[in-house]
């Protein structure tokens, strides 16, 4: 799997302009399911992104995790985390694991970020979303399991 995690202020995700899902202070988390990836690979990217010290402390230092901060997150559906960009002009999505995969995948997944105690709120799985955020810092950290 892979995702994009993004420390924010706040984030929010529209579907026909109504906001489904929101969060802040904490993580806006973009997921893709790739080919060959499991429920295994879905429990071991959200232990880590549960534990990873990228908040700051007293100090300045990036030394506390979301659950440190009691911060939320904001999960968000993003199979064009897949691209291939190596071949011509235009992105292929081959890598990415099919639709029904892919879906299970990110409920999966963001059962496993709420079971890790942060509070989550979600996107709709192949809508056509507008999400919006505040990025601090600016954090953005790329992941694979």
């Amino acid at each position: 799997m892979r995702a994009l995690l993004q420390r924010v202020s706040e984030a929010s995700v529209r579907v026909d302009g109504t906001i489904i899902g929101q969060c802040g202070p904490g993580l806006l988390i973009l997921v893709c399911a790739m080919q060959g990836d499991s429920e295994a690979d879905a429990d071991r990217l959200a232990a880590k992104i549960a534990k990873l010290r990228i908040f700051t402390d007293e100090a300045g230092k990036m030394n506390r995790s979301i659950l440190d901060t009691g911060g939320s997150a904001l999960v968000i559906s993003q199979f064009t985390l897949a691209a291939d960009t190596s071949r011509g002009n235009r992105p292929g999505f081959s890598a990415a694991a099919t639709p029904e995969v892919g879906h299970h995948l990110y409920e999966y997944f963001t059962a496993q970020i709420a079971a890790n105690g942060i509070a989550t709120q979600t996107g709709q799985f192949g809508a056509d979303m507008k999400v919006s955020l505040i990025n601090n810092g600016p954090v953005t950290i790329w992941m694979e399991s």
